[in-house]
């Protein structure tokens, strides 16, 4: 056999990276840890993990590996799913149902998981399911490494589910993936910035080219016994600028020896004509078997190989024998072959003339056509490459249909993309796949930079009018979404209206947006003129979808301001209808509803109102909904004291809704409010800044003024009188600019409460007539008893109070009620007292029996009095919650109205009873 078949496929050693290889194995068997090794192609990435892997230490380990391919059909999760495969043998210890979400993806494993959890009809909702159960079987399969390769193909899926595992992975699982950076869209591996939590080893390996010395000891490696001279070395080097693969496929073609090497080229060029000096060597049937791998681009079966190579099976089997040996092409996985390294791939498939490569193209096409279900990708690829061009149309836009319909929106992205670059489109063409791209674009949450996508499409200027308009009221709409865009957002919507003359429907929505109140610092009277247009578009429109998509805007709108039609107009309002579209466009309406009656104190119709929104967005698969809808229902519960388990559902929620604007802020919202009430002044300040106060014009209105509200309350509450004037200054510019005074309810009593403690009395009772005069003849329930309080204080009249105490109960608002109840000198402080523990507002609590005991009245508990032992008592239990939260002895004797001494003497039994030595051992063992 001639020796270029015996010569070494890569160096028996690892050469350059031993320093690497020696971290990962000093780290990844005995801790938590996650890998992220980035480097251009050929660097040598696969060969460190395989080197990992193939350790002593870390091959006791449960190993997953899957890869992304760069020609791959919809599949998200696919990589993943590819590596838990491997697990069809494997013994899962204790997993909860939810794992049952992974069946319909993993078939192999049906003996291993529970049954299918019933659908939950949000495909958010299903899809967060899916990433907590592949959590949970990863941590049932003990120690484990999962590695991912080449991330920089994988699907948005793959990439969020990514996210989800290293954002807090099980303590027995390690996670490595590999990528090229240059190849990433916007350079972010997973999508979005990555820091690893502190509880896991975070390991980041640049890999760069070899050095002289380095390529020389790689060098004198594959040829074994030859010399490698100093001068051959820094000539090989200079020839294949270091890159591990290049140095060896280059040394395969020099048959083992020393020889005298090519003069300068281009790396590619190094690479084809070492692959050809190989092939020279193997019969014709070898050549036709390695071309049709190049061609068809992924690892493929031998059958598959054959038909496209035009030779017979038996032939195919005999020729793919000699290519393994010769090592050009290598078995994947069980009966799928393919090539060591794309690099490789694009060395065989450049070498090939461009008629040949055609009919490759067309063998893989026929090939491939019979295929169930139709790889349509692929299918699309071919006929693009063999210039087909009326069948890659046709194929690269069912493709993209399919992604879409599979919820993989990255492969539908570049397929339409590709699209519509190509010339001489006819008009409708362009508009049809460029509206397409503009609806995947605004739908796929995932995704890593929509925005830029749908520039990209209105650039095109075969767009005609109307369509450009269409794709560019998406982007407004997508900007709404995000953090620091609503201006942009307004001339964007704008500029789409003017554009869509010829689609008054489209136009009609875009006023819509235009037309919605809740949304920045923009005045009142400038959203006034685009509802009065919404409401001439709708007495004449006869659609139902098109009707209930801007009553969902017009009517949660008006009611927000305190429209007093709006309720008694909604009569006529349907509970079900016939169509998806339309059922999903009057979940919103009803939704939209809810959330209004939240902010203006109709509790009782909010809930209604969520009741059937909720459920006809699950049942019309509409994540975005429900997300808003879940949100509206925390703030809810918040109004009318449904606190229990309130912080744990909020901060769920806002772990998986983080990136939508309207969902975040009002989730932080209500963590900062609940955080007062128990005295966690850092919490409430963490959260309540992220309720747009620090960028008010990009904010959603109602929540940036509760914002404000309780950044007041807080600064009031630790006696920051310079800090509370000063936000309640802010809160008040917003409300004034705004010119919407029902969403001062929350703002007003405590804005007068801050002006007469800094000695503000007549501004105090200026603000309490403007307030006043502000919602008069509105249907604003909350703004009115809270109207009460601002009276109360004013005059200090406890009747005020006890009228603004009974107005919040009619409401339900039970936490207003009962400070209501206090100001107004309620002679049941003890009953107080526990009514707010057990609402779980510990500050208020201690603040009533701290009066009680300022009054010389003794403030015993409803509870009654117990021996704790070794468990901790319920002041115990809030000392602890607060040092946990940083707080100095001092400033937790300041929350809970206590004396220093007396905190000190809690922290003393709290620590002997938990074990703990120090305050921050014991924020650990608490948080």
């Amino acid at each position: 056999m001639p020796r270029s078949f015996l010569l070494r496929t890569s160096s028996p050693v690892l050469v350059g990276r031993s320093e690497e290889l020696e971290v990962l194995v000093s780290t990844v068997p005995r801790r938590s840890t996650v890998v992220m090794i980035e480097g251009e192609a050929g660097i040598g990435k696969t060969r460190l993990v395989d080197e990992l892997l193939a350790h002593p230490e870390v091959a006791r380990l449960k190993v997953l590996v899957g890869h992304c391919q760069p020609l791959r059909e919809p599949f998200p999760y696919g990589a993943v799913i590819e590596a838990l495969r491997s697990l069809a043998a494997t013994r899962l210890h204790r997993v909860s149902p939810v794992a049952g979400a992974l069946r319909p993806l993993l078939p192999e494993l049906a003996d291993l998981l529970p049954p299918q959890p019933e659908p939950i009809g949000d495909p958010h909702a299903e899809r967060h399911r899916t990433l907590r159960a592949t959590r949970e079987v990863l941590a049932a399969i003990g120690p484990a490494v999962l590695v991912v390769e080449d991330l920089q193909w994988a699907d948005d899926g793959t990439r969020q589910l990514l996210r989800f595992l290293m954002a807090d992975p099980p303590p027995n699982l390690s996670v490595v993936i590999t990528y090229r950076r240059e190849d990433l869209a916007g350079h972010l591996p997973l999508g979005t910035a990555y820091r690893p939590p502190d509880h896991v080893a975070g390991i980041l390996l640049q890999l760069r080219p070899l050095d002289v010395d380095a390529v020389r000891v790689l060098a004198a490696a594959i040829l074994e016994h030859e010399p490698v001279s100093e001068e051959f070395a820094d000539r090989l080097h200079e020839r294949t600028a270091g890159i591990p693969f290049v140095v060896e496929e280059l040394l395969r073609s020099l048959h083992g020896t020393a020889a005298r090497l090519p003069d300068e080229v281009e790396v590619p060029v190094l690479l084809r004509d070492a692959f050809a000096d190989r092939l020279a060597g193997l019969p014709d049937l070898a050549h036709r078997i390695v071309h049709a791998a190049a061609v068809l681009g992924v690892p493929a079966g031998d059958e598959q190989l054959s038909v496209v190579a035009g030779i017979d099976p038996e032939h195919a089997e005999l020729a793919l024998i000699q290519l393994a040996r010769a090592g050009v092409l290598h078995e994947t996985r069980p009966n799928r072959y393919g090539f060591r390294h794309v690099l490789a791939q694009q060395a065989v498939y450049d070498s090939l003339e461009g008629p040949a490569r055609r009919q490759l193209h067309l063998a893989a096409i026929d090939a491939l056509r019979g295929t169930e279900p139709p790889p349509l990708v692929q299918l699309a690829e071919h006929s693009r490459r063999a210039g087909r061009r009326t069948d890659w149309l046709r194929y690269g836009e069912e493709a993209a249909d399919r992604a879409t319909e599979v919820g993989d929106p990255a492969v539908a992205t570049g397929l339409l993309q590709q699209l519509l670059a190509e010339p001489d489109l006819p008009t409708r063409e362009v508009d049809r796949l460029a509206t397409k791209l503009g609806s995947v674009a605004y739908a796929g949450l995932d995704q890593h930079d929509p925005v830029a996508t749908l520039d990209g499409v209105l650039s095109d200027h075969r767009l005609s009018t109307a369509a450009r308009g269409e794709v560019r009221l998406l982007l407004g709409r997508l900007l709404v979404r995000q953090s620091g865009r609503i201006t942009e957002a307004r001339q964007t919507i704008g500029q789409a209206v003017d554009e869509l003359a010829e689609r008054p429907d489209l136009a009609a929505r875009g006023a819509a947006l235009l037309g919605t109140t809740f949304i920045g610092d923009t005045p009142l009277a400038e959203h006034l003129p685009w509802l009065e247009r919404v409401e001439e578009y709708l007495r004449s429109c006869d659609q139902p979808e098109i009707r209930f998509s801007l009553l969902a805007n017009l009517l949660g709108s008006r009611l927000s301001i305190g429209d007093p039609d709006v309720l008694s107009d909604l009569t006529a309002l349907p509970t079900t209808v016939e169509s998806q579209a339309e059922r999903r466009q009057l979940a919103r309406t009803r939704c939209n509803l809810a959330d209004s009656c939240t902010t203006i104190g109709r509790f009782d119709q909010a809930r209604e109102f969520l009741t059937s929104g909720i459920r006809l967005a699950a049942e019309a698969g509409s994540p975005f909904v429900v997300s808003t809808a879940r949100s509206t229902e925390v703030r809810l519960d918040w109004y009318t004291g449904n606190w229990s388990g309130l912080t744990d559902r909020a901060t769920r929620l806002l772990g998986e809704y983080r990136d939508l604007l309207p969902v975040a802020s009002e989730l932080s919202l209500v963590l900062g409010l609940l955080a007062i009430a128990r005295g966690e002044w850092p919490a409430a300040a963490e959260h309540l800044g992220r309720t747009g106060v620090h960028s008010p014009a990009d904010a959603i209105t109602p929540i940036a003024i509760g914002g404000f509200a309780g950044l007041a309350r807080m600064w009031l509450a630790q006696d920051d009188l310079a800090a509370a004037s000063a936000i309640v200054e802010r809160g008040l510019q917003l409300v004034r600019r705004k010119g919407v005074w029902v969403w001062a309810a929350d703002l007003a009593p405590v804005a007068v409460s801050t002006l007469l403690v800094t000695g503000r009395v007549a501004e105090a009772g200026a603000l309490t007539d403007e307030f006043a005069a502000g919602i008069a003849g509105r249907d604003a329930p909350l703004a009115q008893a809270a109207l009460s309080s601002c009276r109360g204080e004013v005059t200090g009249d406890p009747e005020h109070y006890r009228s603004a105490e009974a107005s919040y109960r009619a409401l339900d608002a039970v936490y207003f009620a009962a400070q209501a109840a206090e100001r107004a000198e309620s002679r049941d402080l003890p009953a107080l007292a526990d009514w707010y523990d057990v609402l779980g507002a510990t500050r208020d609590a201690a603040r009533c029996r701290h009066d009680l005991r300022s009054r010389g009245t003794p403030a015993p508990s409803r509870r009654g009095r117990r021996g704790y032992g070794l468990e901790l008592s319920p002041r115990e239990q809030d000392v602890a919650r607060l040092v946990s939260q940083g707080l100095t002895n001092r400033e937790i004797a300041e929350v809970l109205f206590l004396s220093p001494r007396t905190v000190e003497q809690h922290v003393a039994k709290v620590l002997r009873k938990l074990g703990a030595v120090s305050r921050s051992e014991l924020g650990r063992i608490t948080g």
